[in-house]
Parts: C-alpha cells; structure tokens; sequence
C-alpha cells in the first residue's frame, strides 16, 4: 500500500511495534519520528497520509506537535496513543484534531483497524 505514515514515538522499540504491525498488513512507506518537534518538522517535508503520534514526548509533546501540524494543514489525519490513565490528554487530543485514540499497551489489530478506518 503506498500510503505514508508517520509514527512518532521516543521509545524506538513502541515505533518498530507499530511499523511491524503496519507492515505485516502490507504498509511500505513508513516514517519515523523520535519527538514532536521532528514530527512536525517530518510532516511539513513528507506530507504523509497519516500520523500515530505518543502523546508523552521530550521537546515537544504529542499535544503540542498535534496542534501545530492541523494549525499548519487542518486535513492532516492524526491518531495519538498514550499510556492508560491520561483521561484529560484523550479529551484534549480530540478537541485539539486527532481522529482517534489508541490506548497502550495495544494489539497490533487495534493499530491496524484504526489505521484502515482513517485511510479509509
């Protein structure tokens, strides 16, 4: 499948998950990010389809990097994941432009499903 996505997470071992999980389902072009000031530096230069983005990340958090890439593209399609317990960070992702939510630790079929939702 040719379309781009970004995964953007500080832990290298959280984006090799989620690249496993997307390229088992055939995804090819797939970019990484390490914090949210690469992210949105990343999105501006590869335009990708979409962005999994952490939402707890040094430099520039998830929330942070989530408002300034829709400030700078209103369409761009972004799904956050973060850690069980960040309640108020969901509800802010939301109004602030994600599409969705994944909770970690998740199964690659959450990843995936929300990934064909999204690009659908």
């Amino acid at each position: 499948m040719d379309k781009k996505i970004l995964v953007v997470d500080d832990a290298a071992f959280m984006r090799m998950m989620i690249k496993n999980a997307l390229s088992g389902e055939g995804y090819t072009n797939i970019i990484e990010a390490s914090d949210g000031k690469i992210a949105v530096e990343t999105y501006q230069t590869e335009k990708p389809d979409l962005v999994i983005m952490d939402i707890t990340m040094p430099n520039m958090d998830g929330l942070q990097a989530l408002q300034a890439i829709k400030a700078a593209d209103p369409s761009s399609k972004i799904v956050m994941c973060s850690a069980m317990g960040q309640e108020a960070m969901v509800v802010d992702a939301i109004r602030f432009g994600a599409l969705d939510f994944i909770v970690k630790p998740f199964k690659p079929e959450r990843i995936l499903q929300t990934v064909a939702k999204v690009l659908a």
